[in-house]
């Protein structure tokens, strides 16, 4: 398909040291909500600091909210949203990975719109109700994954429902966002090879998409690529730069093909993991599945000339066949240590299968519509059984 719709506002600050230049730069607000993670490494490794010194020297004022765990919460999100409110914050500053990111967007939802986050969800059992003038965000990313610093949607968890689904609006997008590498060097190694593996699926998965368009096509292709070629390096030696940048650079192209392009249903099957065991690390539920899912794809005959095509991306100039793309894949996750990541470790059992499937089909339905075959209920199971360890 040749057609796109491209809408990315947000400008896009990259590079080594660009936190330095966040006082620079014109913010849309006088009080700042930092939102940062219930963890200790935004405040240990000085990151919070800085950035508080940058607003300082632009004049802006903020308060912090420190609740956001991984796989953000309802919940959370809401208690966000009120203390915006309360002390009468003008803009939202995620400071984090993709969980802030996330819960940032929901925050400026709830600080200018009533009622309850659900209300606001399309998705599930969600109202569908717009959102009404969100507070406007400035999105500062210390990791490399979603890419969310550069979309207009948000993943939040509801563990009263079991659903995690998305929030969407096109007034959700940051209006700045600042990617520093220099942030994500401390970064430990699995969790460098998590969020590279969630950077390198949004690519993958919009290259396989029935929706994929030259202008993603683009993206992906250049994402793709330098997720394979320095992932591996960034896992192995956090202090290396270069991959550092090169996968940074990456994660943000990633969310622009999100925006252009559409992920696949690999992501409805992995958030319906991860709804049902919070603790579960978005991006290591994906490497569990990828396997499973992109061979039925191939099984499916769903697009085997790209396939192909992502095989020689990665690495594997003579590719010829489609499996030869899964031979790529299972060897960028034994380069990063992440091939036996098993399901039983985070107390996954193989009953609640079939009715994670029921959940990936309600909560992410639109994902599903993105795939140019008919993944049905059984493929999904299958796609889960194969892959439990």
């Amino acid at each position: 398909m040749s057609n796109f719709d491209m809408y990315v506002p947000t400008r896009l600050v990259f590079g080594q040291g660009q936190l330095n230049n966040l006082h620079t730069l014109p913010l849309p607000g006088k009080k700042a909500l930092i939102v940062i993670s219930n963890g200790k490494s935004t405040r240990a490794n000085g990151y919070l600091d800085r950035t508080q010194e940058q607003l300082k020297m632009a004049g802006v004022e903020y308060v912090i909210f420190d609740k956001v765990e991984p796989n953000p919460l309802k919940a959370t999100v809401e208690a966000g949203g009120k203390m915006a409110r309360e002390n009468k914050c003008d803009f939202i500053l995620p400071l984090g990975g993709g969980s802030c990111m996330d819960a940032a967007k929901g925050i400026a939802t709830m600080a200018t719109n009533d009622g309850d986050l659900w209300d606001y969800i399309a998705l599930g059992t969600g109202k569908g109700k717009p959102i009404i003038n969100p507070l406007p965000i400035v999105a500062i990313s210390t990791t490399a994954g979603t890419g969310s610093e550069t979309d207009n949607g948000a993943v939040i968890t509801n563990p009263d429902t079991k659903e995690k689904t998305a929030l969407f609006g096109v007034n959700l997008f940051p209006v700045l966002a600042i990617v520093d590498p220099e942030l994500m060097a401390s970064v430990p190694p699995k969790f460098t090879a998590y969020q590279g593996f969630d950077a390198i699926f949004h690519s993958l998965e919009g290259y396989v998409s029935k929706f994929a368009n030259l202008m993603s096509d683009m993206y992906a292709h250049t994402a793709i690529y330098n997720v394979s070629h320095y992932l591996p390096r960034a896992v192995k030696n956090g202090k290396d730069m270069e991959a550092r940048e090169k996968v940074a650079f990456a994660n943000s192209l990633s969310g622009t093909v999100m925006c252009v392009g559409t992920c696949t249903a690999e992501h409805s099957l992995e958030h319906a993991l991860s709804a049902y065991h919070q603790e579960l690390p978005h991006g290591a539920g994906l490497i569990m599945i990828s396997k499973a899912y992109y061979s039925c794809l191939i099984r499916k005959h769903s697009c085997d000339d790209r396939f192909v095509q992502m095989a020689k991306i990665m690495g594997m100039e003579n590719a010829s066949k489609p499996e030869d793309f899964i031979t790529m894949l299972v060897k960028l996750q034994e380069d990063c240590g992440v091939a036996d990541l098993k399901m039983s470790d985070y107390g996954i059992k193989e009953s609640e299968f079939e009715g994670m499937v029921k959940n990936a089909k309600s909560c992410m339905s639109m994902l599903f519509a993105c795939e140019r075959i008919d993944l049905t209920d059984e493929d999904c199971v299958r796609i889960y059984r194969e892959s439990y360890k």
